[in-house]
């Protein structure tokens, strides 16, 4: 089992930043990989970033490559997503989320956890 928390949600004004941060306990096995997706109203869950906790390696989607970062502190066991330059579309609940795999969880098969989620809002 996993356990995931998320906080630092908010709301802002267009091209402003935010940082999120993923709190991670459990199996360590079922969460080498830990990313954040997000859902706006209306719409479906949209893959955002992922890291491979053991060593780093990062991947983004592409509308959110250059402005948003996705980071891990290991000695908090804690992932972070700072979001720079944010815009009206990026307006959504935000989750992490953790599987054992990357291309596990950036194509959402085998075992997810998720957390809670944490609202982000952007006006313009």
């Amino acid at each position: 089992q996993v356990q995931l928390v998320e906080s630092g949600g908010g709301s802002v004004q267009a091209g402003g930043s935010l940082r999120l941060s993923c709190a991670a306990s459990g199996d360590t096995a079922s969460r080498n990989c830990i990313g954040w997706f997000r859902q706006a109203p209306g719409k479906q869950r949209e893959k955002v970033a992922l890291i491979l906790t053991p060593v780093g390696t990062t991947v983004y989607a592409d509308s959110v490559e250059g402005r948003f970062t996705i980071s891990q502190d290991n000695a908090k066991n804690t992932v972070y997503l700072k979001m720079d330059s944010l815009q009206p579309e990026d307006t959504g609940m935000y989750y992490c989320a953790a599987g054992a795999t990357c291309a596990g969880l950036w194509n959402e098969y085998d075992q997810i956890y998720w957390g809670q989620g944490t609202q982000v809002t952007v006006s313009s």
